[in-house]
């Protein structure tokens, strides 16, 4: 069972770090490849709304098609697209290779984690690997912006995409170890998949100053619920998954984090680039203790502490932590040091992403039918990266024309992601009560 938590980690721990991973190498991006201020984020955006958009469908296929053969078919595309990304040579080639990416990464991450919920027994042995599972999704998202640096300073901005390749093809080699699956014999409903993702991308389309969009947009999420609920016989969300108060207001409370959690790397990289002066490699280094920071708490604080505390104690103190290191990064100016432009916020931030979102996960991953795991698995993902990808149109919108050097702009973008998360805290007050026990000690030590 290590070496499949190792393998799904490892690719999880790829499709997270393509979150992150172009953002230091974003300058170099815009210089290369002619963006405009409000193109270039669509170099994360194109990743994060088509990963969002069909997580969905990705995680129904994971219950529908054996895990094996999804797993591998996710990696496959994935791949590609990572080396048609690197060996772009324009703005919309460049745009169109994230958008397969983020198709490749919206079949793979579901079963990443449909894997672990499914070979692990429900109670703290799945605690703990769902805590593995999020500790390496949080570090691949701080890991991406060392690697960026650190690839795009000595290399080319090109290897923040091929490096991809070499850990693609490794996965692949190690599909072998997991489960065949069974296969059901059931329709797809790729329909909902494309209304799920074309109305996400209009409205952050819309939110960009294209009111027609935003229009368009919200008519296909409309549709989207009329498909999903009349006109699909196996729709993307199985009827009754929403019906737990638990996984509609957890899923809610998980968009909404993934809103602030997601961006913050987009504004911070800027932030350190343009604010406060700092090279490509000076940048990743900079995001070392988030890195570190998140794996400690992801990795031994929050699973003791979810033997110990109520979940929900948990998220809402996450949530309040992380919304006043937020509120300190929105202070950002020239000239400030290391230490309390970025060293600080950090802490309070890594901290808070670190104790919420294990017992967020658990929380809407928990107490679901085998049958529709990938797609509770598939619904929690689309939350978070959707989130992201919507939170970040809407900051950038908020931004406006002061995304210059003198960090008004990013200031207020941090201080909007804190009065996000003080929502997150309000809604986790009405989750269920949840406590795991403590790990039997004759099993502490097995093959978790």
């Amino acid at each position: 069972m290590r070496g499949v938590l190792a393998l799904v980690c490892a690719a999880q721990f790829m499709v997270v770090l393509d979150v992150s991973v172009v953002n230091v190498a974003l300058p170099a991006i815009q210089d290369a490849l002619a963006f405009d201020s409000r193109g270039l984020a669509w170099v994360g955006n194109a990743y994060a709304l088509v990963f969002g958009g069909f997580l969905l469908l990705g995680g129904r296929l994971a219950d529908l098609y054996g895990h094996r053969r999804v797993f591998a078919a996710g990696l496959t595309l994935f791949t590609a697209a990572s080396l048609a990304g690197g060996l772009a040579g324009s703005a919309g080639a460049l745009v169109a290779a994230r958008a397969v990416q983020g198709l490749g990464a919206a079949v793979l991450a579901p079963v990443t984690l449909t894997i672990v919920t499914t070979a692990f027994p429900e109670g703290p042995l799945r605690t703990r690997a769902i805590a593995v599972w999020t500790a390496v999704s949080l570090a691949g998202g701080t890991a991406g912006n060392l690697i960026s640096g650190a690839l795009t300073e000595h290399l080319s901005w090109r290897w923040v995409l091929l490096v991809n390749v070499p850990i693609g093809l490794a996965c692949l080699a190690g599909a072998r170890l997991l489960r065949p699956g069974v296969r059901r014999r059931s329709r797809v409903d790729v329909l909902g998949a494309a209304l799920a993702t074309g109305g996400p991308a209009a409205l952050a389309h819309g939110l960009g100053g294209a009111p027609v969009f935003a229009v368009a947009g919200g008519v296909m999420v409309g549709l989207f619920v009329v498909v999903e609920t009349r006109v699909a016989r196996t729709p993307l969300i199985p009827a009754g998954l929403l019906r737990p108060r638990v996984i509609w207001l957890g899923n809610l409370a998980m968009l909404l984090a993934g809103a602030c959690l997601n961006p913050m790397w987009y504004f911070l990289t800027l932030s350190m680039q343009r604010v406060l002066g700092y090279g490509p490699l000076q940048t990743g280094l900079a995001f070392l203790p988030h890195t570190l920071l998140t794996l400690l708490v992801g990795l031994r604080l929050t699973p003791w502490l979810m033997c110990r505390a109520d979940h929900r104690v948990l998220i809402v103190a996450g949530a309040l932590i992380g919304a006043a290191g937020f509120l300190w990064q929105s202070r950002i100016a020239p000239g400030e040091s290391y230490v309390e432009g970025i060293l600080g916020p950090a802490v309070l931030v890594s901290l808070g992403g670190g104790l919420l979102n294990t017992p967020l996960t658990v929380a809407v991953t928990s107490g679901v039918d085998a049958a529709h795991a990938g797609a509770a698995s598939g619904l929690m993902n689309t939350a978070k990266q959707l989130g992201g990808a919507l939170g970040l149109a809407a900051l950038v919108a908020s931004v406006g024309d002061h995304h210059g050097a003198a960090g008004v702009g990013h200031g207020r973008a941090f201080a909007l992601m804190a009065a996000v998360l003080a929502v997150v805290a309000v809604l986790a007050v009405a989750l269920p009560a949840r406590r795991d026990h403590a790990v039997p000690q004759r099993t502490r030590h097995g093959t978790a």
